[in-house]
């Protein structure tokens, strides 16, 4: 774990969602947190009209975003990977839906993969596609049942995300970024 935040800190990679925080020292706050539970959750709740960056990547190279979860579930301690993505997108649903399929056939996802100790799940969400889910908070909310609504802050979703558990929430690109990275 410490190696690929080494790696990704160096990279410099910032999130890719609007904020552009850093991705490597928001997963550092989710490890550093205690907690048996952890999430990673994709934001592929693409809002803004006519951009489609997310969908492409979705679509086309679905295991880059995948693995990203994947590395990032790995280095906070995570199990569990939500991938939030919009309703509207029914052929990157498919493209998801196959790649997970492909992952959990080779022993990339579920329990200890590659005959480690570390186990990580996915569970899709469709989401119906509102505005305000762009934000990481409202986004949480959504997934847990509840209106989407814009939480104050702190506590940070890395300290008390979802089900007020340690959470890191990125989007589909800065995801799709940490395989090439770790590579």
């Amino acid at each position: 774990p410490e190696n690929v935040a080494e790696h990704v800190l160096a990279s410099g990679l910032r999130g890719r969602g609007g904020a552009g925080f850093p991705a490597a020292k928001k997963w550092q706050l989710a490890r550093a947190n205690p907690g048996d539970i952890k999430y990673v959750v994709c934001n592929a709740d693409e809002g803004d009209p006519g951009a489609y960056s997310d969908r492409y990547l979705l679509e086309q190279q679905p295991h880059s975003v995948l693995l990203g979860m994947l590395l990032s579930g790995y280095m906070i301690g995570a199990n569990w990977g939500v991938v939030y993505i919009r309703a509207e997108y029914p052929e990157a649903i498919e493209a998801i839906e196959n790649a997970l399929v492909e992952l959990y056939e080779v022993g990339l996802c579920g329990e200890n993969i590659l005959q480690s100790e570390f186990s990580f799940d996915f569970k899709l969400i469709k989401a119906q596609g509102a505005y305000i889910c762009g934000e990481e908070t409202a986004l949480l909310s959504s997934i847990e049942g509840q209106r989407p609504e814009v939480r104050v802050r702190p506590p940070y979703p890395a300290q008390q995300g979802l089900f007020n558990k340690p959470t890191i929430v990125n989007n589909v690109e800065t995801l799709a970024c940490v395989p090439y990275i770790i590579e």
